[in-house]
């Protein structure tokens, strides 16, 4: 390995070490309550090396968005297998994506942020764009199993696929922020499980039958 591509690497490896400690204290502390400071103390680096990698802490925090919505993109596409029927896939895609989030529910705090109050979040026009580009990606498998429903005839093939992929997505994260930060913890995995199963019946009963 060259000279240049060891120091390359060195920077690589300094940016992981620094957008891995922010997502420790971002979701540990939340957001707002982390400083860049801490984050230089975190990855035993100045303050100072921190700006060379980052212009700011939102910047650290679009990061590490993309990259947790590029992760689960990865993810949920490997669950959509064929072999199984389009209601079988919705559910599984639905029960997988909650999950994410009752694990890390800091996330889907930023994630929230970042689509009802995006002018706190102090982005650039590039990494907003970047991040919405994300997200539809995701949003898209919702509609390739629509499609797929289709295909086999399992859905009706006068359904509009793209409001529907919305609306489920739409759906899902409404049913988590009812639950996952009130009531009690221990019973708010079986609650959010327990609603977007007798609720996705109902959606899917409409799919089959128009």
């Amino acid at each position: 390995m060259g000279l240049l591509e060891r120091r390359e690497k060195e920077k690589d490896n300094r940016r992981m070490v620094i957008l891995k400690s922010a997502r420790t204290l971002f979701f540990a502390k939340g957001f707002k309550n982390v400083t860049v400071d801490e984050i230089a103390k975190v990855s035993e680096l100045g303050k100072g090396s921190i700006y060379l990698y980052f212009f700011s802490k939102e910047e650290i925090c679009a990061q590490i968005l993309l990259h947790d919505i590029d992760k689960f993109h990865q993810q949920a596409f490997a669950l959509f297998n064929r072999k199984k029927s389009a209601t079988d896939s919705l559910f599984e895609f639905s029960f997988f994506y909650v999950d994410i989030f009752l694990n890390e529910p800091e996330l889907f705090r930023i994630l929230m942020t970042f689509m009802l109050h995006t002018d706190q979040m102090n982005l650039s026009d590039e990494q907003y764009k970047n991040i919405i580009i994300a997200m539809r990606k995701t949003i898209d498998i919702i509609g390739n199993i629509f499609q797929f429903g289709i295909d086999s005839q399992e859905f009706e093939p006068t359904i509009d696929i793209k409001y529907n992929q919305f609306a489920l997505w739409g759906m899902l994260n409404g049913i988590i922020t009812l639950h996952i930060f009130s009531g009690s913890e221990d019973k708010r995995r079986e609650k959010i499980h327990s609603t977007i199963k007798s609720t996705l019946q109902i959606y899917i009963k409409g799919l089959k039958h128009g």
